[in-house]
């Protein structure tokens, strides 16, 4: 069963996300200043990723590696060695004891964060994997690939399997995200796609550009999808509606992670041009712009709790940026 939802273009925000006086916070309270450089990996930084408590950080790259920092000391803890290729996205459960990986090697790869040990590979995608996400109780690992197919699959069973596989895409998965019950994906076919699992519904909302990137607000209501147009979208979960567009940024041809800050009051992302932005979540303006790289920047992560956030680019680097 699914539906395409229509649009109303009402950008009645204010109300929806985050709370008036964290939206008041002042410019000097955003992470702007460079705190440390994570150097190590050879090549292209395609991701960066904060654990759940923002203590650690993860990156991957072309130089097929997983690499673990404190990016608060600066400090490269370990590498992670067993791709083939070029590494996309990893992302770490929540008692940090175990990772999941993805990228050109078609394969998912389920770690042992402490020993680096492979404990499994997930094979059955049909070609490169861009994204993995861990449910909230790290059972599930589900994974969005260039074969226009999200893959779910068991942790705990010893089958190679996927346990559901979404293909009603009709181009490549760039993004996934998960709640409790429903897997969201967003694509290059210009839609960002929601599962519920529960109940076999498949809602779909069209922005009519590629879709290489979605992020949910920390209250569940919105998703912020970044498009191959050089703007960002943010979209009610509960209409579809489209609630505001963010734009001066350039984000034409790479993979480009956007992200809300932890109050729900900023949005920010990267440009192909090595900058940062912030823009205020309700009116759209830009309330920062920064070159932080002398590339691409690939990813962007907030921290859950302070005012700090990661970035990764082309340049090889990861940056910790702080107030």
């Amino acid at each position: 069963m699914d539906f395409k939802r229509t649009k109303l273009n009402s950008l009645s925000l204010a109300g929806r996300v985050g709370k008036e006086k964290e939206r008041n916070m002042s410019v000097s309270e955003l992470p702007r200043k460079e705190a440390n450089v994570l150097k190590g990996h050879e090549g292209a930084v395609l991701a960066a990723r904060f654990n759940s408590d923002g203590n650690y950080c993860l990156s991957c790259g072309k130089d097929r590696t997983i690499r673990l920092w404190n990016p608060h000391r600066g400090i490269h803890i370990k590498t992670y060695k067993s791709h083939g290729r070029e590494v996309r996205d990893v992302h770490v459960t929540p008692d940090n004891s175990k990772l999941c990986s993805c990228g050109g090697d078609r394969q998912i790869f389920y770690w042992d964060v402490s020993t680096g040990r492979v404990i499994r590979k997930f094979r059955g995608h049909d070609g490169e994997v861009n994204a993995v996400k861990f449910n909230e109780y790290a059972s599930v690992v589900v994974s969005a690939g260039y074969d226009r197919s999200l893959r779910a699959w068991d942790c705990r069973s010893h089958s190679t399997e996927p346990i559901q596989i979404i293909d009603s895409f009709l181009d490549t998965v760039m993004s996934v995200c998960l709640t409790k019950t429903e897997i969201i994906g967003g694509s290059v076919d210009g839609t960002v796609r929601t599962f519920d699992i529960r109940i076999g519904r498949e809602i779909s909302d069209d922005l009519g550009q590629p879709v290489n990137c979605i992020s949910m607000s920390n209250d569940g209501n919105c998703i912020l999808a970044s498009c191959l147009d050089s703007t960002l979208r943010l979209l009610d979960r509960s209409t579809g509606e489209l609630l505001q567009e963010y734009k001066g940024h350039a984000c034409k041809s790479y993979k480009m992670d956007c992200c809300l800050t932890n109050t729900d009051a900023h949005v920010t992302g990267g440009s192909e041009d090595g900058s940062i932005f912030f823009w205020d979540l309700v009116d759209a303006s830009v309330i920062s712009k920064f070159r932080a790289h002398s590339s691409v920047v690939t990813s962007v992560s907030y921290h859950p709790k302070d005012n700090c956030m990661i970035t990764s680019s082309v340049d090889g680097t990861v940056r910790v940026w702080k107030t």
